[in-house]
């Protein structure tokens, strides 16, 4: 492994026993109205739930331009056995220069309960740590969404701060949990290895 980051804009497929990440298609348009609109999804984002479908044609031309400018990897994940999206994962605010970036991640309503973000996230950190050369992962959360910050702390994040009213989000003021992962930290868990994930 060198010391060089693969350029954002160079996005690889992932792929774990049931799921795949790959680009997002301009075919998802109504996948992601379908995920961003739910206010169950969108609860404990950072932004308000989207309100017609030309937000979530703004959401895949936001999503080129961050990437295109080499701050965004941003996935579709999808299952093997069917087709269209169920959910996003992405790495963001690059930064290569520190070697270090954001991970985030969404799942449509109907694809909960199925273990789906527990197989694929760590697909995920390894490219991350592995082919990236990332040293260093974080992610902001709401403190009242329980169900990533077990996702983050069974990948091994450990909470390293609480970001007081960080968001105002539909006039609500929201505070943030910050968790931090490093490469050591991922590679020294038991049964960890490189390469876990595989990339076409």
């Amino acid at each position: 492994m060198d010391d060089t980051i693969l350029p954002p804009a160079d996005l690889p497929r992932l792929t774990s026993a049931r799921l795949e990440l790959r680009p997002i298609e301009a075919g998802d348009v109504d996948a992601l109205y379908a995920m961003f609109s739910d206010p169950e999804i969108t609860r404990f984002w950072s932004s308000a739930a989207m309100t017609c479908r030309e937000d979530a044609i703004a959401l895949i031309e936001e999503i080129n331009d961050y990437c295109q400018r080499g701050e965004l990897m941003e996935w579709a994940l999808c299952r093997w056995d069917q087709p269209g999206l169920i959910g996003t994962c992405s790495l963001g605010n690059l930064d290569r220069v520190n070697r270090r970036g954001e991970i985030g991640f969404a799942l449509a309503r109907p694809a909960w309960g199925h273990g789906y973000m527990t197989e694929i996230l760590p697909v995920l950190v390894d490219h991350a740590f592995d082919t990236l050369n990332l040293h260093r992962l974080e992610a902001d959360v709401d403190p009242r969404n329980t169900g990533s910050i077990r996702l983050l702390e069974g990948l091994g994040f450990q909470l390293e701060g609480r970001l007081r009213e960080r968001w105002q989000v539909t006039g609500e003021v929201q505070d943030a949990l910050f968790y931090g992962l490093l490469s050591r930290e991922w590679w020294a868990r038991p049964g960890q290895t490189a390469g876990l994930g595989r990339s076409a």
